[in-house]
Formats: structure tokens, C-alpha cells, sequence
């Protein structure tokens, strides 16, 4: 009910933006991991929520560089992978995903409240596995980079206030699939197609 009265309050007409703009988000995401069979094995489904906030830099109204933290965290089981099917072991397990990501994009002058974007960037993506039951050696703390991009609009409620929504693809090699389920099921990327919803401050 507040967004939608501060849509109504705010001024029609499109108002000079600054040359520089700094503005903080906060940001929710629905993600739906590449490794299907992997996530599924260990969490039952092969799609989670991640949550986060970063910064964005725009210049000019145009051009803009983003830092976004974000994380992900889910209880679950080990596994392993036998004639095409997973078998759940009953040892609980807990897995983090920690992205950092930068990316740089352009966005289209579509209206004075409506201003649709494309980026493109890398992160760097941190994936810890535990369980209390394994010996440490067993579990998995490792960071790899990624690569990013992302596609969008953003609707301006108000002078101070934007959402933004969008579609981001990440491809992250180089952590899953070299034991496990993810090496049975031949799946080595950690990324996936992400939903994500910002709320952003600043003009």
C-alpha cells in the first residue's frame, strides 16, 4: 500500500537526473539451478531463493555499474547417483552460496518512469558444503568466478524510490562436478536463471 501511494504522489513529469547518481538496493531472487539433478538430490527441488543489496552508480541517466552481495543458504541431505536416479542418504548437510558480482550496463530511455536495462559482468562465487556427521575433509569451502548478465526494467515510484526487475543468467564452472552427484550427473556449472526483484533508493 505504501509503493503504491508513493506511485500516486509522485510527480508526472520526468525531473533533470543528476550527472552522477549513487543508489543503494536491496534484492530478492528465485533461482533455478543448471545442475538439476545435483540440487535436487541433496534439497529436493532444483530451485531456492537467494537474498542480498548492493550498489548501483549511474551516469548521466544512462550508463551504470553495479556491486550486488548476495546469499543463499539450505539444509539438505547427502546423496548419490545410481542407473539415472538419486538416492538420498539421510546424512544432513548444509550448503552456502555467497556471489559477489560487478557488472556494467545501459539503460533505454523507454519513458519517464520506465527505464529498461542490460548488463553483463563476472562475480566471484562461494560455495561451502558441511555436515556435523562428515569428516572435514569431506566438506566443501572453495570460490570460483562467473560470468554474469542480466536484462530488466525499472519502474520509478517515486524521485527516491525504484523497483527493478529482471531476468539474470550466471554460468559458474569450476565447483561442481568433481565428486558427488554432480560428477555422476556430468553437471560442473553452479549457475542458472535467476527471477530478482530490487528496491532501489536514490534518483
Amino acid at each position: 500500500m505504501l509503493l503504491v501511494g508513493l506511485a500516486l504522489a509522485a510527480p508526472a513529469a520526468a525531473q533533470d537526473a543528476p550527472a552522477l547518481s549513487i543508489r543503494p538496493f536491496v534484492l530478492g531472487a528465485g533461482q533455478s539451478f543448471a545442475a538439476v539433478d545435483t540440487f535436487d538430490a541433496a534439497f529436493g527441488r532444483s530451485y531456492d531463493l537467494f537474498f542480498g543489496g548492493g550498489v548501483q552508480v549511474v551516469v548521466q541517466d544512462r550508463f551504470y555499474f553495479e556491486g550486488t552481495a548476495s546469499r543463499f543458504t539450505q539444509k539438505g541431505q547427502r546423496a548419490f547417483r545410481s542407473g539415472g536416479q538419486n538416492f538420498r542418504l539421510g546424512i544432513p548437510l548444509t550448503a552456502t552460496i555467497i556471489p559477489f558480482e560487478v557488472t556494467a550496463g545501459y539503460r533505454f530511455h523507454l519513458s519517464p518512469r520506465l527505464r529498461p536495462y542490460i548488463a553483463a559482468g563476472v562475480g566471484t562465487y562461494g560455495y561451502k558444503e558441511t555436515s556435523e556427521f562428515s569428516d572435514p575433509a569431506e566438506n566443501v569451502d572453495v570460490r570460483h568466478v562467473g560470468f554474469v548478465a542480466n536484462g530488466g526494467a525499472e519502474f520509478r515510484l517515486h524521485r527516491w524510490l525504484g523497483v527493478g526487475a529482471d531476468v539474470q543468467y550466471t554460468h559458474v564452472p569450476g565447483i561442481l562436478g568433481g565428486s558427488g552427484v554432480s560428477q555422476q550427473a556430468g553437471e560442473n556449472d553452479l549457475g542458472g536463471v535467476a527471477a530478482r526483484l530490487k528496491l532501489i533508493v536514490g534518483r
